[in-house]
């Protein structure tokens, strides 16, 4: 069965940064897009990045600059480094992974998601 497994969150004071990883199985995980996506609290769930199999990436404006999405192909692994974090960057984040193709946002167009991990910035 498909299991995507996120780790790495926690709580950081504004200004730093944090790796967040996505551990994926039952998957051939090199053909998937990947992406990254996150939800504060009573807000709809927010796309953040997107890795496609061939490594283009594409970022929501708010994290461009300070966020990197990457992948390692030979461990089924997902990265996304954050640096520069700021209280609007407080949520859940959960990594998804779809085989459609082009440059997906859109959180239905993911089959398979994790079941996040928290993020939290004091500032």
């Amino acid at each position: 069965q498909v299991q995507l497994v996120e780790s790495g969150g926690g709580l950081v004071q504004a200004g730093a940064s944090l790796t967040l990883s996505c551990q994926a199985s039952g998957i051939t995980f090199r053909y998937y897009t990947m992406a990254w996506f996150r939800q504060a609290p009573g807000k709809e769930r927010e796309f953040v990045a997107t890795i496609r199999p061939g490594g283009s990436t594409t970022y929501v404006d708010s994290v461009k600059g300070r966020f990197t999405i990457s992948r390692d192909n030979a461990k089924n692994t997902l990265f996304l480094q954050m640096n520069s974090l700021n209280a609007e960057d407080t949520a859940v984040y959960y990594c998804a992974a779809t085989q459609n193709s082009g440059t997906i946002t859109t959180p239905q167009l993911y089959r398979y998601w994790g079941q996040g991990t928290q993020v939290t910035v004091s500032s």
